[in-house]
Protein backbone atom coordinates (compact mmCIF):
# COMPACT_ATOMS: atom_id res chain seq x y z
CA UNK A 1 0.00 0.00 0.00
CA UNK A 2 1.25 3.48 -0.87
CA UNK A 3 1.70 5.41 2.37
CA UNK A 4 3.15 8.54 0.77
CA UNK A 5 1.24 11.49 2.22
CA UNK A 6 3.34 14.20 0.62
CA UNK A 7 1.74 17.10 -1.23
CA UNK A 8 3.65 18.39 -4.24
CA UNK A 9 3.05 21.47 -6.40
CA UNK A 10 1.69 21.00 -9.90
CA UNK A 11 1.46 23.28 -12.91
CA UNK A 12 -0.88 22.78 -15.87
CA UNK A 13 1.51 22.60 -18.81
CA UNK A 14 0.56 20.87 -22.05
CA UNK A 15 3.26 20.04 -24.58
CA UNK A 16 3.00 22.04 -27.77
CA UNK A 17 3.21 18.79 -29.73
CA UNK A 18 -0.10 17.73 -28.20
CA UNK A 19 -1.74 21.02 -29.19
CA UNK A 20 -0.34 20.70 -32.71
CA UNK A 21 -1.72 17.16 -32.94
CA UNK A 22 -5.13 18.45 -31.85
CA UNK A 23 -5.13 21.06 -34.60
CA UNK A 24 -4.12 18.49 -37.20
CA UNK A 25 -6.95 16.20 -36.15
CA UNK A 26 -9.44 19.05 -36.25
CA UNK A 27 -8.30 19.87 -39.77
CA UNK A 28 -9.11 16.30 -40.80
CA UNK A 29 -12.57 16.26 -39.23
CA UNK A 30 -15.04 13.97 -40.95
CA UNK A 31 -18.61 14.57 -39.82
CA UNK A 32 -21.36 11.95 -40.14
CA UNK A 33 -24.20 12.24 -42.60
CA UNK A 34 -26.48 14.90 -41.19
CA UNK A 35 -29.72 13.76 -39.57
CA UNK A 36 -32.99 15.01 -41.10
CA UNK A 37 -33.38 18.67 -40.21
CA UNK A 38 -29.85 18.77 -38.72
CA UNK A 39 -31.29 19.71 -35.32
CA UNK A 40 -30.84 18.22 -31.83
CA UNK A 41 -33.56 15.57 -32.19
CA UNK A 42 -31.12 12.79 -33.04
CA UNK A 43 -28.20 14.10 -30.99
CA UNK A 44 -25.45 16.62 -31.64
CA UNK A 45 -26.09 18.23 -35.06
CA UNK A 46 -23.52 18.92 -37.74
CA UNK A 47 -24.17 22.65 -37.90
CA UNK A 48 -23.23 23.01 -34.23
CA UNK A 49 -20.10 20.91 -34.68
CA UNK A 50 -18.96 22.90 -37.74
CA UNK A 51 -19.29 26.18 -35.86
CA UNK A 52 -17.49 24.85 -32.80
CA UNK A 53 -14.68 23.23 -34.78
CA UNK A 54 -14.10 26.48 -36.65
CA UNK A 55 -13.86 28.32 -33.33
CA UNK A 56 -11.65 25.58 -31.88
CA UNK A 57 -9.25 26.02 -34.78
CA UNK A 58 -9.35 29.77 -35.26
CA UNK A 59 -10.61 31.47 -32.11
CA UNK A 60 -10.07 29.32 -29.04
CA UNK A 61 -6.85 29.91 -27.10
CA UNK A 62 -5.86 26.96 -24.91
CA UNK A 63 -2.76 28.74 -23.64
CA UNK A 64 -4.93 31.57 -22.31
CA UNK A 65 -7.12 29.06 -20.52
CA UNK A 66 -4.06 27.27 -19.20
CA UNK A 67 -2.75 30.56 -17.78
CA UNK A 68 -6.13 31.17 -16.17
CA UNK A 69 -5.98 27.75 -14.49
CA UNK A 70 -2.48 28.47 -13.24
CA UNK A 71 -3.59 31.66 -11.51
CA UNK A 72 -4.43 29.28 -8.67
CA UNK A 73 -2.07 26.91 -6.85
CA UNK A 74 -2.40 23.28 -7.95
CA UNK A 75 -1.14 20.21 -6.12
CA UNK A 76 -0.92 16.43 -6.36
CA UNK A 77 -1.03 13.87 -3.56
CA UNK A 78 -1.54 10.12 -3.20
CA UNK A 79 -4.62 8.74 -1.43
CA UNK A 80 -5.85 5.14 -1.50
CA UNK A 81 -3.21 4.38 -4.12
CA UNK A 82 -4.56 7.10 -6.40
CA UNK A 83 -2.97 10.34 -7.55
CA UNK A 84 -5.37 13.14 -6.61
CA UNK A 85 -5.09 16.58 -8.22
CA UNK A 86 -6.54 19.61 -6.49
CA UNK A 87 -6.52 23.39 -6.22
CA UNK A 88 -6.11 24.74 -2.70
CA UNK A 89 -6.66 28.44 -1.96
CA UNK A 90 -6.69 29.22 1.77
CA UNK A 91 -8.47 32.47 2.60
CA UNK A 92 -6.49 35.20 4.29
CA UNK A 93 -9.53 35.88 6.47
CA UNK A 94 -9.07 34.38 9.91
CA UNK A 95 -11.71 31.78 10.72
CA UNK A 96 -12.73 31.24 7.10
CA UNK A 97 -14.86 28.13 6.57
CA UNK A 98 -13.06 25.29 4.76
CA UNK A 99 -15.08 24.30 1.69
CA UNK A 100 -14.71 21.32 -0.65
CA UNK A 101 -16.02 21.95 -4.20
CA UNK A 102 -16.62 18.90 -6.41
CA UNK A 103 -17.29 19.17 -10.13
CA UNK A 104 -19.76 17.78 -12.64
CA UNK A 105 -19.63 15.18 -15.37
CA UNK A 106 -18.68 16.04 -18.08
CA UNK A 107 -17.05 18.93 -16.23
CA UNK A 108 -13.87 19.35 -14.24
CA UNK A 109 -12.18 21.59 -11.69
CA UNK A 110 -12.62 24.33 -14.31
CA UNK A 111 -16.29 24.48 -13.25
CA UNK A 112 -15.28 26.59 -10.24
CA UNK A 113 -12.57 28.96 -11.48
CA UNK A 114 -14.91 31.97 -11.49
CA UNK A 115 -16.00 31.29 -7.92
CA UNK A 116 -12.66 30.87 -6.15
CA UNK A 117 -11.90 34.60 -5.80
CA UNK A 118 -15.34 35.64 -4.48
CA UNK A 119 -15.40 32.69 -2.08
CA UNK A 120 -11.93 33.20 -0.61
CA UNK A 121 -11.91 37.01 -0.60
CA UNK A 122 -15.53 38.18 -0.51
CA UNK A 123 -14.65 41.74 0.54
CA UNK A 124 -12.78 42.25 -2.74
CA UNK A 125 -16.01 41.41 -4.59
CA UNK A 126 -18.40 43.54 -2.55
CA UNK A 127 -19.18 40.92 0.08
CA UNK A 128 -18.52 40.51 3.78
CA UNK A 129 -15.32 38.99 5.19
CA UNK A 130 -17.59 36.97 7.49
CA UNK A 131 -18.53 34.85 4.46
CA UNK A 132 -14.97 33.86 3.55
CA UNK A 133 -14.10 30.27 2.66
CA UNK A 134 -10.82 28.42 2.28
CA UNK A 135 -11.39 26.49 -0.92
CA UNK A 136 -10.29 23.03 -2.06
CA UNK A 137 -11.21 21.99 -5.61
CA UNK A 138 -10.14 18.41 -6.40
CA UNK A 139 -10.44 16.43 -9.60
CA UNK A 140 -12.47 13.27 -9.12
CA UNK A 141 -10.21 10.22 -9.66
CA UNK A 142 -10.23 9.46 -13.37
CA UNK A 143 -10.90 13.08 -14.32
CA UNK A 144 -8.39 15.69 -15.46
CA UNK A 145 -5.10 15.32 -13.67
CA UNK A 146 -6.29 12.80 -11.04
CA UNK A 147 -4.93 10.13 -13.33
CA UNK A 148 -4.17 7.43 -14.25
CA UNK A 149 -7.06 5.64 -12.57
CA UNK A 150 -5.33 2.82 -10.71
CA UNK A 151 -8.08 0.28 -10.10
CA UNK A 152 -11.77 -0.56 -10.13
CA UNK A 153 -14.41 0.42 -7.63
CA UNK A 154 -14.27 4.21 -7.71
CA UNK A 155 -17.84 4.80 -6.61
CA UNK A 156 -18.93 8.19 -5.34
CA UNK A 157 -18.77 6.81 -1.78
CA UNK A 158 -15.12 5.92 -2.27
CA UNK A 159 -14.45 9.35 -3.76
CA UNK A 160 -16.11 10.92 -0.71
CA UNK A 161 -13.83 8.98 1.66
CA UNK A 162 -10.83 9.99 -0.43
CA UNK A 163 -11.79 13.67 -0.35
CA UNK A 164 -12.37 13.51 3.41
CA UNK A 165 -8.83 12.19 3.73
CA UNK A 166 -7.63 15.06 1.52
CA UNK A 167 -9.29 17.67 3.71
CA UNK A 168 -7.74 16.14 6.85
CA UNK A 169 -4.35 16.01 5.15
CA UNK A 170 -4.64 19.72 4.43
CA UNK A 171 -5.23 20.34 8.12
CA UNK A 172 -9.00 20.87 8.11
CA UNK A 173 -10.74 19.00 10.93
CA UNK A 174 -14.05 20.65 10.01
CA UNK A 175 -15.39 21.59 6.59
CA UNK A 176 -18.42 21.85 4.33
CA UNK A 177 -19.01 20.51 0.82
CA UNK A 178 -20.67 21.67 -2.38
CA UNK A 179 -21.28 19.89 -5.64
CA UNK A 180 -23.33 19.51 -8.79
CA UNK A 181 -24.07 16.36 -10.77
CA UNK A 182 -21.29 13.89 -9.87
CA UNK A 183 -20.13 16.45 -7.33
CA UNK A 184 -23.59 16.51 -5.75
CA UNK A 185 -23.39 12.74 -5.39
CA UNK A 186 -19.98 13.02 -3.71
CA UNK A 187 -21.29 15.74 -1.38
CA UNK A 188 -24.29 13.62 -0.41
CA UNK A 189 -22.04 10.62 0.25
CA UNK A 190 -20.08 12.84 2.61
CA UNK A 191 -23.37 13.62 4.33
CA UNK A 192 -24.09 9.89 4.65
CA UNK A 193 -20.56 9.34 5.98
CA UNK A 194 -20.93 12.40 8.22
CA UNK A 195 -17.30 12.39 9.34
CA UNK A 196 -16.31 14.25 12.53
CA UNK A 197 -16.52 18.00 12.01
CA UNK A 198 -18.54 17.80 8.80
CA UNK A 199 -20.60 20.99 8.62
CA UNK A 200 -23.05 20.09 5.89
CA UNK A 201 -23.53 19.98 2.15
CA UNK A 202 -24.87 22.39 -0.45
CA UNK A 203 -25.85 20.90 -3.79
CA UNK A 204 -27.58 21.84 -7.02
CA UNK A 205 -29.42 18.51 -7.20
CA UNK A 206 -30.58 15.71 -4.92
CA UNK A 207 -31.21 12.65 -7.06
CA UNK A 208 -34.25 11.16 -5.34
CA UNK A 209 -36.80 9.24 -7.40
CA UNK A 210 -40.18 7.57 -6.76
CA UNK A 211 -39.85 4.21 -5.02
CA UNK A 212 -43.17 2.82 -6.27
CA UNK A 213 -45.08 3.63 -3.09
CA UNK A 214 -48.23 5.56 -4.19
CA UNK A 215 -48.33 7.43 -0.88
CA UNK A 216 -45.20 9.33 -1.89
CA UNK A 217 -47.29 11.41 -4.29
CA UNK A 218 -49.65 12.67 -1.60
CA UNK A 219 -47.43 15.65 -0.85
CA UNK A 220 -46.64 16.51 -4.46
CA UNK A 221 -47.26 20.07 -5.60
CA UNK A 222 -47.82 21.10 -9.23
CA UNK A 223 -44.12 22.03 -9.31
CA UNK A 224 -43.19 18.51 -8.21
CA UNK A 225 -45.25 16.98 -11.02
CA UNK A 226 -43.61 19.40 -13.47
CA UNK A 227 -40.25 18.19 -12.19
CA UNK A 228 -41.28 14.63 -13.03
CA UNK A 229 -42.08 15.75 -16.57
CA UNK A 230 -38.64 17.35 -16.84
CA UNK A 231 -37.12 14.07 -15.65
CA UNK A 232 -38.96 12.25 -18.45
CA UNK A 233 -37.40 14.67 -20.95
CA UNK A 234 -33.94 14.06 -19.55
CA UNK A 235 -34.40 10.29 -19.71
CA UNK A 236 -35.31 10.67 -23.38
CA UNK A 237 -31.93 12.28 -24.17
CA UNK A 238 -29.70 10.78 -21.47
CA UNK A 239 -28.51 7.71 -23.35
CA UNK A 240 -24.94 8.40 -22.30
CA UNK A 241 -25.90 7.17 -18.81
CA UNK A 242 -26.89 3.77 -20.17
CA UNK A 243 -23.77 3.50 -22.32
CA UNK A 244 -21.37 4.59 -19.56
CA UNK A 245 -23.00 2.24 -17.06
CA UNK A 246 -22.68 -0.79 -19.36
CA UNK A 247 -19.97 -0.30 -22.03
CA UNK A 248 -17.88 2.75 -21.07
CA UNK A 249 -14.69 1.42 -22.61
CA UNK A 250 -16.31 0.80 -25.99
CA UNK A 251 -17.53 4.34 -26.55
CA UNK A 252 -14.29 5.73 -25.08
CA UNK A 253 -12.33 4.37 -28.05
CA UNK A 254 -13.98 6.86 -30.38
CA UNK A 255 -13.69 9.69 -27.86
CA UNK A 256 -9.99 9.04 -27.31
CA UNK A 257 -9.32 9.03 -31.05
CA UNK A 258 -11.45 11.99 -32.18
CA UNK A 259 -11.57 15.41 -30.53
CA UNK A 260 -14.79 16.20 -32.38
CA UNK A 261 -16.20 12.93 -31.09
CA UNK A 262 -15.38 14.15 -27.58
CA UNK A 263 -17.07 17.48 -28.34
CA UNK A 264 -20.21 15.76 -29.63
CA UNK A 265 -20.32 13.39 -26.65
CA UNK A 266 -20.21 16.39 -24.29
CA UNK A 267 -23.44 17.76 -25.77
CA UNK A 268 -24.88 18.33 -22.28
CA UNK A 269 -22.97 21.60 -22.02
CA UNK A 270 -25.10 22.98 -24.83
CA UNK A 271 -28.27 20.91 -24.83
CA UNK A 272 -29.15 20.24 -21.18
CA UNK A 273 -32.47 21.93 -20.54
CA UNK A 274 -33.53 21.47 -24.16
CA UNK A 275 -31.42 24.25 -25.63
CA UNK A 276 -31.52 26.71 -22.71
CA UNK A 277 -27.85 26.41 -21.79
CA UNK A 278 -25.95 29.61 -21.07
CA UNK A 279 -22.51 27.97 -21.20
CA UNK A 280 -20.32 29.83 -23.70
CA UNK A 281 -18.38 28.25 -26.57
CA UNK A 282 -15.06 29.02 -24.87
CA UNK A 283 -16.25 27.44 -21.62
CA UNK A 284 -17.35 24.32 -23.50
CA UNK A 285 -14.11 24.05 -25.44
CA UNK A 286 -12.01 24.51 -22.30
CA UNK A 287 -13.74 21.54 -20.68
CA UNK A 288 -13.68 19.41 -23.83
CA UNK A 289 -10.04 20.22 -24.57
CA UNK A 290 -9.06 19.26 -21.03
CA UNK A 291 -10.72 15.87 -21.49
CA UNK A 292 -8.99 15.47 -24.85
CA UNK A 293 -5.51 16.45 -23.66
CA UNK A 294 -5.69 14.24 -20.58
CA UNK A 295 -7.27 11.33 -22.51
CA UNK A 296 -9.79 10.80 -19.72
CA UNK A 297 -12.95 9.95 -21.67
CA UNK A 298 -12.84 6.32 -20.51
CA UNK A 299 -11.98 6.85 -16.85
CA UNK A 300 -14.32 9.82 -16.35
CA UNK A 301 -17.25 7.85 -17.74
CA UNK A 302 -16.45 4.79 -15.68
CA UNK A 303 -18.09 6.03 -12.49
CA UNK A 304 -21.51 5.33 -14.05
CA UNK A 305 -20.45 1.70 -14.42
CA UNK A 306 -19.12 1.51 -10.87
CA UNK A 307 -22.30 3.00 -9.42
CA UNK A 308 -24.51 0.67 -11.47
CA UNK A 309 -22.59 -2.40 -10.30
CA UNK A 310 -21.80 -1.46 -6.70
CA UNK A 311 -24.82 -3.21 -5.20
CA UNK A 312 -25.17 -0.60 -2.47
CA UNK A 313 -28.33 -0.23 -0.42
CA UNK A 314 -30.15 3.12 -0.16
CA UNK A 315 -28.97 5.21 2.77
CA UNK A 316 -30.13 8.35 4.51
CA UNK A 317 -28.16 11.58 4.66
CA UNK A 318 -28.73 13.21 8.05
CA UNK A 319 -26.21 16.06 7.61
CA UNK A 320 -27.48 19.63 7.21
CA UNK A 321 -28.32 19.99 3.53
CA UNK A 322 -28.95 22.96 1.27
CA UNK A 323 -30.38 22.77 -2.24
CA UNK A 324 -30.27 25.39 -5.00
CA UNK A 325 -32.61 24.57 -7.89
CA UNK A 326 -31.92 26.36 -11.16
CA UNK A 327 -34.69 26.88 -13.71
CA UNK A 328 -33.35 24.73 -16.54
CA UNK A 329 -31.56 22.07 -14.51
CA UNK A 330 -32.70 18.70 -13.25
CA UNK A 331 -35.36 19.68 -10.74
CA UNK A 332 -35.04 18.10 -7.35
CA UNK A 333 -38.43 16.83 -6.12
CA UNK A 334 -38.68 18.05 -2.56
CA UNK A 335 -40.93 15.38 -0.98
CA UNK A 336 -38.67 12.64 -2.35
CA UNK A 337 -35.52 14.54 -1.43
CA UNK A 338 -36.78 14.97 2.13
CA UNK A 339 -37.49 11.24 2.32
CA UNK A 340 -33.83 10.51 1.59
CA UNK A 341 -32.29 13.61 3.22
CA UNK A 342 -34.33 14.40 6.35
CA UNK A 343 -32.22 17.41 7.40
CA UNK A 344 -32.77 19.83 4.48
CA UNK A 345 -32.33 23.24 6.10
CA UNK A 346 -32.11 25.45 3.01
CA UNK A 347 -33.99 25.49 -0.31
CA UNK A 348 -33.74 28.15 -3.00
CA UNK A 349 -34.86 28.49 -6.60
CA UNK A 350 -33.43 30.56 -9.44
CA UNK A 351 -35.25 31.78 -12.53
CA UNK A 352 -32.23 31.61 -14.82
CA UNK A 353 -29.44 29.07 -15.19
CA UNK A 354 -29.15 25.37 -15.75
CA UNK A 355 -27.19 22.23 -15.03
CA UNK A 356 -23.82 23.98 -15.19
CA UNK A 357 -24.79 26.90 -13.00
CA UNK A 358 -21.26 27.39 -11.66
CA UNK A 359 -20.26 28.25 -15.24
CA UNK A 360 -23.49 30.06 -16.16
CA UNK A 361 -24.37 31.88 -12.93
CA UNK A 362 -21.34 31.66 -10.61
CA UNK A 363 -22.40 34.71 -8.60
CA UNK A 364 -25.77 33.14 -7.81
CA UNK A 365 -24.18 29.90 -6.66
CA UNK A 366 -21.64 31.80 -4.57
CA UNK A 367 -24.34 33.89 -2.89
CA UNK A 368 -26.41 30.81 -2.13
CA UNK A 369 -23.41 29.02 -0.65
CA UNK A 370 -22.81 32.00 1.63
CA UNK A 371 -26.42 32.02 2.78
CA UNK A 372 -26.49 28.29 3.52
CA UNK A 373 -23.29 28.16 5.55
CA UNK A 374 -23.99 31.48 7.27
CA UNK A 375 -27.27 30.13 8.61
CA UNK A 376 -26.04 26.74 9.83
Amino acid sequence: MNTNESIRPFTVTIDQADLDDLQQRLARTRLPEAAPGDNWDYGTPNHYLREMVDHWQNGFDWRAQEARMNEFPHYLTEIDGQTVHFIHVPSEVEGATPLLLTHTYPGSFVDFLDMIGPLTDPAAYGGSPDDAFSVVVPSIPGFGFSTPLVDRGWTMARVARTFDTLMRRLGYDSYGAHGSDAGAMVARELGVLNPPGFLGLHVLQLFSFPSGDPSEFSQFTPEDYAALEHLKWFQSVGGYNAINSTRPQTVAVGLADSPVGQLAWNELFNNFGNGTSLVTPDQILTEVTLYWLTNTASTAGRYHYEEANAGTEPSLNHAPTGVAVFADDFKTIRPLATRDNPNITHWSTFKEGGHFATLERPNDVTADLRTFFRNL
